[in-house]
């Protein structure tokens, strides 16, 4: 064949995407073993020598027709069974969802933090996540969804608040010690609550891990001064250390019956004195380095 041969032909037709899925039957008068081998290992699907004889061609025919048919009813069956799993993990993410905001909320309307205090904290914990995720310290640690998890985990972060007595948790003035030491309780009170509910899951399952962590331990210090353990550094669980500086910029900016707001600025200053004593020096960076998205995020979902 001048100008191109067969084996060029069926490269070409490979390369094409409307006509890769075509079968391809090589006839030729070579009859070689390794020519055989060339058009096979260059994706035809059969091949015949001639001379040829026109019932055996036409057997060939049928052959890769019904294969073709054959494949092609077994991909649309796969397709509509994977479309049919997508569906039921978009409905089973949509109802986890929902019930994870569900006790989110049956602590907030219990407490003084109203509005959108959870979608802010949510945000922050996600936009630092995402600002340290490159760092090497943290390589491992933070992936896309691990950050996603982190984001949805830390909805829980103060569901051990349903615990505490009403007139301490709703009280509109200063605690006395005495319930402080009550209203502490409240982070171990979450954490125990997620570890009940990971039992009874049948299998593992990631956020509530990182949820556990987060309602444990997001008032620890990083100097050690925090509680309810006494945790210093690293000893900290990342996504509560994560946790803990979204808490008290959000806890600073918003209005509560017993404090008015900060500014952002005033607000910014606090969390910079608390690097090294109340938070993790590199979460303090990434804070700065990205007050401004912080700050569209505390308009974005600003309380009415």
């Amino acid at each position: 064949m001048p100008g191109m041969d067969g084996y060029q032909v069926l490269v070409r037709l490979q390369e094409n995407v409307q006509t890769r899925d075509i079968p391809v039957i090589i006839v030729t008068a070579m009859n070689e073993a390794e020519d055989e081998e060339r058009g096979l290992e260059l994706g035809a699907a059969d091949y015949i020598t001639k001379p040829l004889r026109p019932r055996i061609v036409l057997a060939r025919v049928h052959k890769q027709l019904a294969l073709k048919w054959a494949g092609g009813l077994l991909r649309d069956r796969n397709a509509s069974l994977e479309a049919q799993v997508e569906q039921r993990l978009g409905e089973n993410q949509l109802i986890q969802d929902v019930s994870i905001h569900a006790l989110a909320r049956l602590a907030e309307i219990r407490d003084n933090e109203t509005g959108n205090h959870l979608r802010r904290t949510q945000e922050y914990v996600r936009t630092l996540a995402t600002r340290i995720k490159g760092q090497s310290r943290f390589a491992g640690q933070l992936t896309t969804r691990t950050i996603d998890l982190l984001a949805k985990s830390a909805l829980l972060h103060d569901i051990g608040k349903v615990g505490i007595p009403d007139q301490i948790l709703r009280k509109p003035g200063p605690l006395t010690p005495d319930e402080w030491q009550v209203m502490k309780t409240h982070a171990k009170l979450g954490s125990d609550a997620i570890e009940l509910a990971e039992r009874d899951a049948q299998r593992p399952v990631a956020f509530l891990t990182l949820a556990k962590d987060i309602a444990h331990y997001h008032h620890e210090k990083w100097d050690g001064s925090g509680y309810p353990e006494g945790l210093a550094g690293e000893a900290i669980p990342l996504a509560a250390r994560l946790m803990a500086l979204a808490d008290v910029f959000d806890a600073l900016t918003s209005r509560r019956v017993y404090k008015e707001p900060v500014s952002l600025d005033a607000a910014t200053g606090i969390i910079r004195e608390g690097s090294g004593r109340h938070f993790d020096p590199n979460l303090v960076d990434a804070f700065l380095a990205g007050r401004d998205e912080i700050a569209e995020i505390a308009n974005h979902y600003c309380d009415d």
